[in-house]
């Protein structure tokens, strides 16, 4: 027998039942309509986590204003709370995806830690979904479609219907006499996904009457190969996760070597997989900034500046540098009580380990041309010692330097480049992590 939507809603949403409360994403259109009062029903007699549905309220067309008051119509006779989130929907050369934006970033703010967003995609969404990004030369991993559940903010985002047809959703709301809204912009071929939905899905179609189920199951397969390749991924970028030479640089780093015993499209495998949490990735056309970088001969320091950061090959080490990392004052701070730790601005901390030197002390940057003098090696050229120590450019013109009046007493976190001896004392340096706001 052919499994119900309940059955198939409760199969689906089994693994979320402990979830600390449920979200129903509520446009009042068929989808998130049928959805809710599958959910209202269920809620009777089973023990489901409580429920609210949330209306994100564009502003877009005047006949939307009207929605607020059918949604909230809606769930006060299902039993169910709303809330409406009204958002500012940014201009740009693509309105659908500003929408959808603004949409997923309310919804984000919306759900705490533990709650679970539902969502009604279905199956003729995903298999226009597959199609539109193949339209557009996605990847593997695009045309994997719509998951059926990810991240989202702090909680979880789960669609649970993505294995139902729209001509299920539809039978089911005239079954139980539901009302919904049409949104007038859902006939506007102008929109991209519309003109897949109204001018080609028809004729695909009426030539493949399969055409919806069987992409939608390429979408799964391909769904499978991706996972694949991320297990490869996950093999390749911890075999190159080698210890560093500066632990207390907290940002994410690579060994360059085993990257490059790797085959290009593994390379670029590993290096999508490693840097998807850290910044949108660039189109295969400008993957050369890759290979700039990874060629470049072995006393240069390329970048290869990407949409949210910089990456940096520094002494064969690849190192991910955000966007914000630049954004902190090198301007001088006097150090009145050494004793306690010193807060740098947008550059993290400063303390001393054993004993403090004699004041006053002062932290400033590097200009060029500083000279200190070294125990046992007389005075030393700053430039020279930084290289000495391997320090990758990118970190050199934020190390904070101790000064002793208009002494250069120590470099932060390189005991070669200080006056400190034994166990007199050392500077050290707990820069900025990704975690800090630089990612």
């Amino acid at each position: 027998m052919k499994p119900t939507l309940t059955a198939k809603l409760l199969q689906t949403l089994a693994p979320w039942r402990n979830a600390s409360a449920w979200h129903i994403a509520f446009s009042g259109g068929l989808d998130s309509t049928v959805l809710l009062h599958l959910l209202a029903d269920l809620a009777k007699n089973q023990s489901l986590p409580p429920l609210q549905a949330i209306h994100v309220h564009h502003g877009l067309q005047a006949a939307a204003d009207a929605w607020p008051a059918h949604c909230q119509a809606v769930c006060d006779a299902a039993g169910v709370s709303l809330r409406i989130m009204p958002v500012q929907v940014q201009a740009g050369a693509s309105l659908e995806r500003a929408a959808r934006d603004a949409r997923y970033q309310a919804f984000a703010e919306a759900i705490a830690p533990g709650e679970l967003l539902l969502t009604g995609q279905h199956r003729d969404d995903q298999a226009e979904t597959l199609l539109f990004r193949l339209l557009r030369g996605a990847g593997v991993r695009g045309l994997t479609g719509m998951p059926v559940q990810r991240p989202l903010g702090e909680g979880w985002l789960a669609r649970p219907l993505l294995d139902v047809s729209r001509a299920e959703l539809e039978t089911y709301a005239r079954e139980q006499q539901l009302s919904w809204i049409e949104d007038p912009s859902n006939g506007d071929s102008r929109f991209s996904r519309n003109y897949l939905r109204h001018q080609v899905f028809p004729q695909l179609t009426a030539r493949w009457p399969q055409a919806v189920n069987t992409l939608a199951r390429t979408a799964g397969h391909l769904a499978q190969a991706q996972e694949l390749l991320d297990e490869l991924a996950q093999l390749d970028v911890q075999a190159a996760q080698l210890p560093s030479a500066f632990p207390w640089l907290a940002l994410p780093s690579l060994a360059l070597a085993p990257l490059r015993d790797l085959s290009d499209a593994r390379q670029r495998n590993a290096l999508r997989y490693w840097l998807a949490p850290l910044t949108p990735l660039p189109d295969s056309e400008h993957w050369v900034g890759w290979n700039t970088l990874r060629d470049a001969k072995a006393d240069a320091q390329p970048v290869w500046r990407l949409a949210d950061g910089q990456l940096h090959r520094c002494n064969d080490r690849i190192w991910w540098v955000p966007a914000a990392w630049s954004e902190f004052s090198d301007t001088a701070l006097s150090w009145p009580h050494p004793q306690n730790p010193l807060q740098l601005p947008g550059n993290g901390q400063l303390y001393f380990s054993a004993n403090a030197p004699e004041g006053p002390l002062s932290i400033g940057y590097r200009q060029g041309g500083e000279v200190m003098e070294v125990p046992g090696r007389g005075r030393r050229d700053l430039k020279r010692l930084l290289n000495e120590s391997a320090v990758p450019g990118f970190i050199r013109g934020r190390l904070p330097l101790l000064y002793q009046g208009s002494r250069l007493l120590a470099v932060a976190n390189l005991a070669r480049a200080s006056t400190g001896q034994g166990d007199d004392w050392q500077l050290h340096w707990a820069p900025p992590t990704c975690d800090q706001g630089l990612s």
